[in-house]
């Protein structure tokens, strides 16, 4: 067979490995934030007006903070990774920072916006409970993967 004949089928193959990977990444995640949900609900003890109310606020900003951190972060961990910069220039450097920084902003105040948000919705013990909760719970995903890998 020659390599053009041989084309399709690889291009297929490489297809559904990539297409299997995406699905499993998008398992985990579906995972994860059911755990999420889970141990949030558990410890905020919500009633149930507040929990109508509050899961799609909640649901909205997380999902707006998790593009934002693994979107724009990846892209900055690859940069700070891959040895570029040595060979970045100052202006190079101090745009990089400068994008770092708007990112950072930006996950500040997507952070303000969501508690102005929840303030209509939870008193503000409830508040301070999730933030406490989420920290929590990324302690204890954290501690079971380094379990996992030992």
């Amino acid at each position: 067979m020659t390599i053009k004949k041989l084309f399709p089928y690889f291009f297929l193959l490489i297809s559904v490995t990539i297409y299997g990977q995406n699905e499993r990444l998008r398992e985990k995640k579906d995972q994860i934030k059911a755990m999420k949900v889970a141990f949030l609900t558990n410890e905020l003890n919500l009633t149930s007006v507040e929990a109508e109310k509050f899961w799609p606020v909640y649901n909205a900003y997380d999902d707006k903070q998790f593009e934002v951190r693994h979107q724009k972060m990846r892209t900055y961990a690859k940069k700070l990774n891959d040895g570029s910069l040595d060979s970045m220039s100052d202006k190079e450097a101090l745009s990089f920072l400068n994008q770092i920084e708007n990112t950072d902003e930006e996950q500040y105040l997507l952070r303000k916006k969501f508690n102005t948000a929840i303030r209509n919705i939870l008193p503000p013990t409830k508040i301070l409970k999730l933030r406490k909760s989420e920290v929590d719970f990324d302690r204890k995903l954290l501690q079971q993967y380094r379990n996992k890998n030992k």
